[in-house]
């Protein structure tokens, strides 16, 4: 492969080949030739004294993951980073790749100088274990997706297609373009997750555990599509817990942990040879993977672990690389100050993404409207539920809203109402946004767009269907309790209220699945955050009976203003005396009467709505800056 130079900058964008499908037959497969190879030279990643350390949690101190490990991974090689369960596989993935930047220490170079983080991430991308794509979206459509938001404008439609095209060609994938990728197969579902990264070209992949979850047949499909790639120019970096020999022998490199310390670094040929020269000899016709997984395990002995570490100097030795004779030493590697940019890779702006703010949000909106349309549960069950609901709510309260001896059991369908919308709304939201969660956080580590640009689209895609549902269930619900009309203004109220719960409620429910990736602690934190907010509504214990000390409760519920809100709707703006259609005397049959014994009044219908609008805005806020602290508290 030619190597782009400096030389081949122009205006400050690299020039990169022409797209073209090329094919050559291999006995009765036909294989796919990338054409668009890196445009840069090759990256090589160095470590030295690379230590982590884990948070454990409130009062319980810290644990060492990493100690002080060393390492070189060559260019242009598929690197294997193999270990027992709980070695620091993953997390040395993680620190490479700068997943994890809290409680790093240590030093990461790329092709000789100091690692800039930023720079880093825009040539290399990160593939999680999990598969984590959009089921509702077909094969194209998702890497459509992709190639809208990871490659820039220059690009014409008609070139994005082609390189998705001889993307899928490639991966295996063409003739499942127009399938869900829910219902792909495990080892697709894995090639589409390489597929969606491979868009804009990277020169470093990392993928944790790609194998996972796959039979043989599909890892060693998986194994040899990443060899196809690193022939291409690209540096692979990936986790392996135990591979078999026929794929073991695919890996150009090995790094071997035990106990977060190295215990094997070099070509997967010289294992066999390093065993040897400790005194360990692999046992014959026994795989070597298993052999030094089972001494990294301690069965032959801690002793033996300690052994290795020190025949490797903790990954400083590279004897037992291939041709480890023509690499320079790596006893000290001069650093500079500065935070130099990749060589070729010259950039005009600031942003780690690729595109614009604007390109990205009318991307994910788009996404988003697709996803709302083909969505069962968040759409689709959602309106049946509100019209059933409304229904019943509408025939177990009929025509409460228009006698003056049913206003009491009015007043306790208010309430429901308003519980109706918070709760169902909370809920579905902290139900379905941790998984939402775990796409985002991939998405956006790899730079398809901007926290800010994701956050404003699920506020936008969301606003049809919760406004939707929210006006069918208040229209069933205001004519079927006879709920007065001799007044449009009354009704514009209550359905304004009504929206004004939804949208805040879905904001709460943001801000406990942002802080909650754990569905049982959110749906347990959620309903215990509507407790207080019910206690000081109004509700059961009016304004007057609340002692002086908690007064202050009653202005930070939500569910207070929602209730003044509809009592001021229902019963305020001068209504005339109620009928008494069963009883001979109705104790509420004055609307006035009725609001002094709730403690409400009948005239501050406007000034709830602005308050609700305000913690509305508060609550979106709120939930933003909670989701970008959840993010970053990861890393």
């Amino acid at each position: 492969m030619e190597l782009a130079t400096l030389s081949d900058v122009k205006n400050g964008i690299m020039e990169e080949p022409q797209v073209k499908v090329t094919t050559s037959d291999v006995g009765t497969q036909t294989k796919i030739a990338f054409t668009r190879l890196p445009a840069t030279e090759p990256v090589e990643i160095r470590f030295q004294d690379l230590q982590y350390r884990a948070n454990l949690g409130f009062r319980k101190g810290s644990k060492e993951i990493l100690h002080n490990v060393h390492g070189r991974f060559l260019p242009s090689q598929l690197i294997a980073i193999m270990g027992p369960s709980g070695a620091g596989k993953s997390t040395l993935l993680d620190v490479l790749s700068g997943y994890r930047i809290t409680g790093v220490r240590g030093m990461v170079t790329v092709n000789g100088r100091e690692r800039d983080l930023d720079e880093f991430r825009r040539v290399s991308c990160y593939i999680t274990q999990d598969d984590r794509l959009q089921p509702l979206l077909t094969v194209k459509e998702n890497m459509k997706i992709a190639a809208d938001l990871k490659l820039t404008a220059r690009y014409t439609v008609y070139e994005k297609y082609a390189i998705i095209d001889e993307i899928l060609k490639m991966l295996g994938l063409y003739e499942t373009r127009s399938t869900r990728a829910s219902q792909l197969s495990g080892g697709q579902r894995k090639r589409l997750s390489i597929a969606l990264e491979l868009v804009n070209n990277p020169l470093v992949m990392f993928l944790d555990e790609p194998t996972t979850g796959l039979d043989s047949a599909s890892c060693l499909l998986c194994i040899q599509l990443m060899k196809d790639l690193v022939m291409q120019g690209r540096t692979v970096v990936c986790t392996i817990h135990q591979p078999s020999a026929t794929l073991f022998q695919n890996f150009d490199h090995v790094y071997v942990l035990a106990e977060g310390e190295c215990l094997y670094q070099g070509s997967s040929e010289n294992l066999v040879s390093y065993l040897e020269g400790m005194n360990m000899p692999c046992p014959m016709y026994h795989n070597p993977a298993d052999y030094i997984i089972e001494l990294a395990c301690g069965e032959y002995g801690r002793d033996k672990i300690a052994t290795l570490v020190q025949g490797t100097q903790n990954g400083r030795a590279i004897k037992w690389f291939k041709d480890a004779d023509i690499l320079p030493p790596t006893t000290h590697v001069e650093v500079s100050h500065k935070s130099p940019r990749l060589p070729g890779r010259i950039r005009c702006h600031t942003s780690l993404q690729d595109t614009s703010q604007l390109n990205q949000l009318a991307v994910i909106i788009k996404r988003g409207f697709i996803k709302v349309k083909r969505d069962s549960t968040l759409t689709y069950m959602r309106f049946v539920a509100n019209i059933i609901t409304g229904i019943m709510l509408g025939t177990l309260y009929y025509n409460t809203g228009v006698d003056g001896s049913t206003v009491l059991d009015n007043y306790n369908l208010l309430f429901s109402i308003i519980i109706h919308h918070a709760m169902s709304t909370m809920m579905l939201t902290i139900l379905t946004f941790p998984m939402e969660m775990s796409i985002l956080i991939k998405e956006h580590f790899n730079r398809w767009y901007s926290l800010k640009s994701y956050y404003i689209m699920v506020n936008i895609v969301d606003i049809p269907v919760a406004a939707i549902c929210c006006i069918l269930f208040t229209i069933i619900i205001y004519v079927m309790s006879g709920q007065p009309w001799d007044t449009w203004d009354r009704f514009w109220v209550f359905l304004i209220v009504s929206l004004l719960v939804v949208f805040i409620a879905q904001a709460i429910g943001y801000m406990v699945g942002a802080v909650f990736n754990n569905l049982v602690n959110g749906t347990f934190a959620g309903p215990i955050l509507i407790v207080p907010m019910m206690m000081f509504s109004g509700f059961g214990v009016n304004f007057r009976d609340i002692p002086g000390y908690l007064k202050w409760g009653t202005h930070v519920s939500y569910l207070r203003y929602s209730l003044e809100g509809y009592v001021g709707a229902i019963y305020g703006m001068n209504r005339t005396t109620l009928p008494c259609n069963k009883q001979l005397y109705c104790h509420y049959r004055y609307p006035d009467k009725f609001l002094y014994d709730i403690a409400m009044r009948d005239d501050v219908y406007v000034s709830c709505i602005i308050t609700l609008i305000v913690m509305l805005a508060l609550a979106k806020f709120a939930a933003y800056l909670l989701l970008r602290w959840k993010i970053r508290s990861l890393r």
